[in-house]
């Protein structure tokens, strides 16, 4: 039978290398939420900048054609930006509930995942 002093030196040693081992997952786990959130994130943006493309072309062609049917092209522009101000209110008023809550729960139900 070993000696005890070996014994606790052996265990010393199996516990520092599972101390390692378990910083070396952490550290995994950090990067894998941390790749997995910005190609999430990149992924959006990509969306968003082609939903900015369409929006604003297709706003200057109803514009253009509400201002055909109105007789002055100007016209068309007022209408437009007039409902786009009026949507900018009611989202501003209700930024809470459209943007901050779903983002916040984006959020914590993927650092919850990790967690698991």
């Amino acid at each position: 039978m070993e000696a005890i002093p070996e014994q606790i030196e052996t265990l010393f040693s199996k516990a520092g290398d599972y101390a390692e081992t378990k910083a070396k997952l952490l550290k995994l786990k950090i990067a894998d939420k941390t790749s997995d959130t910005l190609s999430d994130a990149a992924s959006m943006l990509v969306v968003m900048i082609f939903t900015t493309f369409f929006l604003l072309i297709f706003s200057v062609g109803l514009a253009l054609l509400i201002g055909e049917w109105l007789g002055k092209s100007y016209y068309g522009f007022f209408i437009v930006a007039g409902i786009y101000g009026i949507a900018g209110i009611i989202f501003k008023v209700n930024k809470v509930s459209l943007v901050k809550t779903p983002v916040a729960n984006f959020i914590i139900n993927k650092v919850l995942k990790t967690a698991q």
